[in-house]
């Protein structure tokens, strides 16, 4: 919380801890983003009420968040804390200013000296001597400490925007070789298409590099989209990316698609501090500590622990000698033997036997449904393919859970015999629910004459798309990669057209905007569509 009113007036704010991030590469960040001093010993400071928060609670990231540059919620501002911030000169009009826009400014008091920010830190008073808010709590910062934590604000925001010119905006999006070509294609004629929009005048007029000082000198940039296609084994995945990065340096990476395994583009992402935002992804990277990768879901992990859920519950409404086992069946290597693994480890311990039939590539699926019993539970993590080829054989158990995200969603193959006994783990909102917010997607498709060839992944595509155009709109200028992931994070719980969600919220340290789904079964009397069998469910 450290500086939460420098330029604040009082009111009321959200400044709950997050999670540390990154090891401290010096004590002035050790101190800003995990409240470690330099003797390793935990930051301490005290509110005007008493209040005594101590550590990663006393750490300034909670309130003026990684990058610096602070929030906005309602009426409460959390002030842009950077170098620029707290030494531009007083500026009593706009058309003195000659630094980006960030919601909750102060520029018209005198400028902060180092000598004023120890003051504020340690006093609770602004460069002018007047009381800061009482969100702002004072700190016993040594002088060691004190001088290494203004350094750090010094250079903050001093890096030039990455990927960023005075004409262009540069993105990349990432596709490994074992993404599905079908959903490929969809996802790249939604991206270039919208790029191409975006890049698209009224009239056919460039606009005037910028406005007048009054809108904070917005400058209209170009996107240019890059596609960094990668090759080989996922051994390789990282230098090739750095040569991709090190050739066109990229504000974020939008989108992007994935097969069974994104965790080394998401470690690249990460280690190179660039956003990846939104990236198709049945199986994303969970973490606790990593800040610039966002995921709209946990894809076949949160199918996994909705299963487990349903399957516990169900479990506890039987006696124990009616629970026989678990099995599990998916394709070696595939998404699936993942969400298995999940589903698996959510069990143990619950006296639930799990076992795991995995399918060789080219070996049938249906050998695998062999010696399964009535009263078994049984779980498919199959695609497409492999669920039409069971629609000739009798369902083993009176129970088969299936994942929707890997079976096919809506237009699943499953057969007539295996649709009265099966329900799907469904991470999205049910058809009726979802189609409002669909429609103008597809309605774009449509007009643009994009072929839908993967709804959900076109869908999501276009929505990562809408999001980064909103957030950057609100940015003005300032083109920070943390700034943009934190405006996100603000900004996401307002959207309304929110596609196959019901809701999305990125709170800061969370990765996943949607946080539940459905277990659906198929409705009668044709069972064709979905009901939910329970209701909308957070893990």
């Amino acid at each position: 919380m450290l500086l939460a009113a420098l330029m604040v007036p009082v009111g009321k704010a959200n400044c709950a801890p997050s999670a540390p991030l990154v090891a401290a590469g010096s004590t002035g960040e050790a101190i800003f983003q995990k409240g470690v001093l330099g003797s390793g010993e935990p930051l301490e400071a005290m509110h005007d009420g008493g209040v005594n928060l101590r550590g990663a609670a006393a750490a300034c990231m909670n309130c003026h968040r990684r990058s610096g540059l602070g929030s906005k919620e309602g009426n409460s501002s959390i002030p842009p804390i950077t170098g620029r911030y707290l030494f531009h000169p007083r500026a009593d009009s706009p058309d003195d200013l000659d630094i980006p826009y960030i919601p909750g400014m102060r520029t018209n008091r005198e400028p902060y000296t180092d000598a004023t920010i120890a003051r504020a830190v340690r006093e609770g008073v602004d460069s002018q001597g007047k009381p800061l808010s009482n969100l702002m709590p004072q700190y016993a910062l040594n002088d060691t400490d004190m001088a290494a934590l203004i350094g750090y604000l010094k250079h903050l925001d001093r890096r030039t925007p990455v990927g960023v010119t005075d004409t262009v905006l540069h993105f990349a999006t990432i596709i490994t070789p074992d993404a599905d070509p079908v959903k490929r294609r969809g996802m790249l004629d939604v991206l270039k298409q919208y790029f191409a929009d975006k890049n698209v005048f009224p009239l056919g007029a460039t606009p005037p590099l910028r406005s007048s000082r009054k809108m904070m000198f917005m400058v209209n940039r170009r996107w240019e989209l890059h596609v960094w296609e990668l090759s080989g084994p996922p051994g390789t995945w990282h230098e090739q990316l750095r040569r991709y990065l090190a050739q066109q340096p990229v504000l974020a990476v939008l989108s992007g698609l994935g097969g069974k395994n994104w965790a080394p583009v998401h470690e690249f992402c990460e280690q190179e501090a660039v956003p990846c935002l939104f990236p198709n992804v049945e199986v994303p990277v969970e973490t606790d500590h990593d800040f610039y990768s966002v995921y709209f879901s946990k894809g076949v992990l949160l199918e996994a622990d909705l299963l487990a859920g349903r399957i516990l519950d169900e479990a506890g409404s039987k006696p124990a000698h009616a629970v026989k086992k678990v099995w599990q069946i998916y394709r070696a290597g595939d998404s699936g033997e993942q969400g298995a693994q999940a589903l698996a480890a959510a069990l143990k311990g619950h006296g639930i036997a799990v076992a795991n039939r995995a399918l060789a590539r080219d070996a049938g699926v249906a050998r695998a449904t062999h010696g399964i019993a009535r009263g078994d539970v049984l779980v498919l993590w199959l695609r497409p393919a492999d669920i039409a080829a069971l629609g000739h054989l009798p369902p083993p158990s009176d129970t088969v859970f299936m994942s929707g995200l890997l079976g096919g969603l809506d237009d699943t193959p499953l057969s007539a015999s295996w649709r009265g006994v099966t329900r799907l783990a469904y991470p999205f909102d049910l058809p009726d629910g979802r189609r409002v917010r669909v429609d103008y997607a597809f309605g774009w498709f449509s007009i643009r004459k994009i072929p839908m060839v993967a709804p959900q992944v076109q869908a999501d595509t276009y929505l990562a798309c809408g999001l980064l155009a909103e957030t950057l709109s609100h940015m003005v200028d300032a083109f920070g990669r943390e700034y943009l992931i934190e405006r996100i994070q603000d900004m996401l719980e307002r959207r309304i057209l929110t596609g196959y969600y019901p809701r999305l919220t990125l709170a800061p340290g969370q990765h996943f905007a949607s946080k539940g789904g459905y277990i659906v079964r198929f409705s009668e009397p044709d069972r064709v569509g979905f009901v939910a069998d329970g209701k909308w469910t957070v893990p």
